[in-house]
């Protein structure tokens, strides 16, 4: 396990960062996040076809490029810092990582090459009306019909970008227990209704499920430490992601106290903002350590099981994601109050950054039921 990163991980990151820049700057964001699409298809086969991301962390058997949650961590906090519209995290952080870890031959034969394509985009629906994303909340049913036929029926709630995508995977409760479930989209069976978000740089649907023709995916039976593992991966990523969005809000906030005179000198040299800016840099370091330390931890977890060792993933994934989601929210607001009035105002970006970090910190659970589960793991 290692928490730096390689020379091939820093290239990365940087081609990553000159493509968002030069495709993906501030007035890009706000054009697609406003379009009836929610994204660049022509950026999305971008990523896909020149840098391979799609396939970032789907095995080469099935066309990617056999990477983990490591390499994802590295294209996940670029895309938090340009805020991307993109279906991105639903398809590949939870449906490819869904689908990779489900141990379903034919699933993955059936899916992940698509994803790594990018020519399929996919999501997975956990959540309901209680916005609760325990998998014990679930009320969703799923009915056998015969042999691998299924129906599902349910009500789900928060989906991300349930309404554009081709592919969904919905968790649900059959007679053995908890399990997931694929769902064409496109069927008369499945409603899909855009919600209002907080967030506009990340879509959020409602799916109404009417006895909906299903396959299973993954272990039959109770599903339930594969689904959890599921959400663990899904939380891991997204720590990452806000990490990437706490860097950016740093940076700028740096950045406007270096160029704002006041009274003659620079705001940056005012003691008060100096602190300000101090204190967010560790919080965004410590908030980083966190968040490469789970992926690390959760690319070798595989490993763990195999030897028969105990499970990490379960706490390093609940302490990333209580922490880097509050440093996120810290960050986001501090370079709002850094930038003064003008860090309030609809043209400037502070704003979308504090959006999706406030919504980024409900999404896959509050910080408060992380800590809660992690004093569960530690038997608190």
């Amino acid at each position: 396990m290692t928490l730096t990163h390689t020379k091939e991980h820093d290239e990365l990151r940087s081609a990553l960062r000159r493509l968002l820049a030069d495709k993906s700057p501030s007035v890009a964001v706000r054009h697609w996040m406003e379009s009836s699409e929610g994204y660049d298809p022509a950026l999305w086969r971008q990523l896909a076809g020149q840098l391979g991301l799609m396939g970032i962390a789907v095995p080469e058997k099935y066309g990617g490029s056999g990477g983990a949650a490591v390499e994802l961590g590295v294209v996940l906090e670029e895309l938090g810092r340009s805020l991307l519209p993109s279906p991105y995290f639903a398809t590949v952080a939870l449906a490819g990582q869904a689908l990779t870890a489900s141990g379903d031959a034919a699933a993955k034969a059936r899916w992940l090459p698509g994803i790594a394509a990018g020519e399929l985009t996919a999501t997975v629906a956990v959540a309901e009306e209680s916005g609760s994303w325990r998998i014990e909340d679930v009320a969703t049913t799923a009915t056998r019909i015969d042999g691998e036929s299924w129906t599902v029926s349910g009500t789900k709630m928060f989906v991300l970008d349930g309404d554009t995508v081709g592919l969904l995977l919905v968790v649900a409760v059959a007679d053995t227990g908890p399990g997931l479930f694929a769902v064409r989209s496109g069927t008369p069976e499945v409603t899909r209704t855009r919600l209002d978000a907080l967030d506009p740089t990340r879509r959020l649907a409602r799916i109404d499920l009417d006895g909906a023709p299903a396959v299973r995916v993954g272990p039959g039976g109770d599903a339930t430490e594969y689904l959890r593992t599921v959400l663990d991966l899904a939380v891991v990523a997204l720590a990452s992601e806000q990490v990437g969005g706490a860097q950016a809000c740093l940076d700028a906030a740096v950045e406007y106290a270096k160029t704002r005179v006041q009274f003659g000198r620079p705001i940056g040299s005012f003691q008060a903002v100096k602190h300000a800016c101090a204190d967010m840099l560790l919080a965004v370091e410590a908030a980083r350590s966190a968040a490469h330390h789970a992926a690390s931890v959760a690319a070798g977890e595989t490993a763990r099981k195999a030897a028969g060792e105990p499970a990490e993933l379960p706490a390093a994934a609940v302490l990333a994601a209580a922490y880097c989601a509050e440093t996120y929210t810290h960050a986001a607001k501090q370079n709002i109050q850094i930038h003064g009035g003008i860090g309030y105002t609809w043209e400037h970006d502070a704003h979308l950054h504090l959006r999706r970090a406030k919504s980024s910190e409900q999404l896959l659970g509050a910080p408060a039921v992380h800590r809660a589960h992690l004093a569960d793991l530690v038997g608190i």
